[in-house]
């Protein structure tokens, strides 16, 4: 069970270990993502919908022209959604943004439907390799390219939590600003620097003793 909390905390900290300008947009996916799929239980608007430009009083004209022409045309994105969140990892986390965009894109022709597209065409993928990795699950690594079981699940549980976390980047990144003032953190210590601890009053210092510092002791006179 701590293993996983401390997974989980890693992959939070990936999340937004991004470039600047990637996470700006991460955000604004993150926020219009969030909008869409909390809207679904007030009437199910499309992505388009959620946008707040008749609320700012904006003209609309142009969004019904959009619509119209997305139906029938990108219902096929749901699949390239899928397969775009299969191929996100801690380095390649900007595939998961264009994959909420491709499947909202989607969503505009086929609906919220296009989103169980979606996943079904990942775990399909990552059925397809986990089968593909059974042959080298014996593998050794030394001079050529192999597909083992237990990377190919790293790879896959990776791909999940960075691409579902996407929604929640922008209200995560609002929690970490409103509470970072009222947290106390540790020191932080530099790589490379030892953790010195005083010797114990209990025992009496070991040279075997690793990280602990010992005094020289001063010879003593022998007597005449």
């Amino acid at each position: 069970m701590r293993e996983q909390r401390q997974e989980l905390a890693r992959l939070c900290r990936v999340a937004v270990d991004r470039p600047r300008w990637q996470i700006g947009i991460a955000v604004v996916v993150s926020v219009w993502s969030l909008a869409w799929v909390v809207g679904q239980a007030f009437g199910g608007p499309s992505p388009l919908e959620v946008l707040p430009l008749r609320w700012a009083g904006l003209p609309t004209g142009w969004l019904d022209a959009v619509r119209g022409w997305f139906d029938g045309r990108t219902g096929f994105l749901a699949v390239a959604g899928g397969l775009l969140w299969a191929m996100t990892s801690a380095r390649r986390q900007a595939s998961a943004l264009f994959g909420w965009l491709a499947v909202m894109a989607a969503a505009e022709d086929a609906g919220y439907v296009a989103v169980r597209w979606a996943l079904l065409t990942f775990a399909v993928f990552l059925a397809v390799m986990g089968l593909v990795s059974i042959a080298g699950r014996r593998a050794f690594v030394v001079d050529r390219i192999a597909v083992i079981p237990k990377d190919v699940a790293r790879a896959g549980a990776t791909a999940v939590a960075l691409s579902a976390v996407v929604p929640l980047v922008a209200p995560g990144l609002l929690l970490a600003r409103l509470v970072g003032p009222y947290v106390t953190r540790p020191p932080r210590r530099r790589a490379g620097t030892p953790i010195v601890r005083a010797p114990s009053a209990e025992r009496p210092p070991s040279a075997d003793t690793a990280g602990e510092v010992l005094k020289p002791v001063p010879a003593q006179r022998a007597s005449r």
